[in-house]
């Protein structure tokens, strides 16, 4: 059967346009992938250029000083005694500190917003959270210093400016983080588990507990292990509450109402100080490196739990 030349008339043009149509489609689709494959290896070669230069700068520390002398318990610079010992207590206690408020106070946030809270509530507090995370930090310091400071010397403090002084700040401005990445994580759990639980007859706060949280465990943890990063790697609002003191506060009770002396202020508050090529620079440069592999390993760590509950395929299989 031949075809007449009104019926190629009428079907070419369109199929034509089908073709063409599908060519920039795929033509698209290859510029976004190279696009996400260039912004992938681009910040993987930002961390290893930032790591590099790390170490070339602070890699004499860890040559030219001994071990023992370098984790010794005095930081005293003027007579070239570089003991991270008390920075790196100083920085134990503030993060700890920190997470001890926050992760509580975080988690059980996220549980209102995202299982109890009414929908006009969820979008009206969810917003005004995280916009908290936009102040910045040298303004917390500044209210730290004046407002919260005279508040913790009243509670028996020697100073306002200590340790847990710095924790209120940190775990403040760790909240925002933790809340919203959580609420999303509980947002992310489907219907069905919840529908499931209550057929069965599970009260609401049993689902939440025992279906819903384990279920968002993996979102949980990546709040919780960026609040922590968000906790460890703060400068300013630090150095400005916990009294920039470097030794190592004695253990008591009140160990966390001693003023102490963190790595990034450390590194911020003597860096403007040091001839390049010292010793002292490179101390400040070891620091450092100690502290990107702090971050290192709590990524790292919530990797590995993460990756533990996430089924993997075999063969094609869960």
């Amino acid at each position: 059967m031949s075809v007449t030349p009104s019926r190629l008339s009428s079907t070419d043009p369109s199929r034509a346009a089908q073709t063409q149509g599908r060519r920039q489609l795929r033509w698209l689709e290859t510029l976004i992938e190279s696009l996400i494959w260039i912004a992938g290896v681009s910040t993987i070669v930002i961390v290893g250029l930032i790591f590099i230069f790390l170490l070339r700068e602070g890699m004499p520390t860890f040559i030219d000083l001994p071990l023992r002398a370098l984790f010794s318990s005095r930081w005293y610079p003027i007579e070239d005694i570089f003991g991270l010992l008390p920075l790196l207590t100083g920085s134990f206690l503030v993060t700890i500190g920190a997470v001890i408020i926050a992760v509580p106070l975080g988690l059980t946030t996220a549980v209102y917003l995202g299982e109890i809270a009414p929908t006009w509530q969820r979008e009206i507090l969810k917003p005004i959270i995280e916009v908290l995370a936009g102040i910045p930090s040298i303004v917390l310091g500044f209210l730290g210093w004046v407002a919260l400071a005279p508040l913790v010397q009243q509670l028996g403090a020697s100073t306002g400016l200590t340790a847990f002084t710095g924790s209120l700040i940190l775990a403040y401005m760790a909240l925002p983080t933790i809340i919203s990445i959580s609420e999303d994580a509980l947002y992310a759990v489907p219907k069905e588990y919840r529908d499931g639980a209550l057929a069965i007859g599970a009260t609401q706060w049993q689902t939440i507990w025992r279906v819903v949280l384990p279920a968002a465990r993996s979102g949980i943890v990546i709040a919780i292990m960026l609040g922590i990063g968000r906790a460890i790697g703060e400068t300013m609002a630090v150095m400005m509450v916990t009294g920039n003191a470097a030794n190592i506060p004695p253990l008591s009770p009140d160990i966390f109402f001693q003023p102490v002396r963190t790595m990034t202020a450390t590194i911020a508050a003597e860096m403007g100080e040091v001839a390049q090529g010292s010793m002292h620079y490179s101390v400040l440069f070891g620091i450092g490196i100690v502290l990107f592999l702090i971050t290192f390993g709590i990524n790292a760590l919530a990797s590995r739990i993460v990756g533990g509950r996430i089924p993997r395929r075999r063969g094609g299989q869960l």
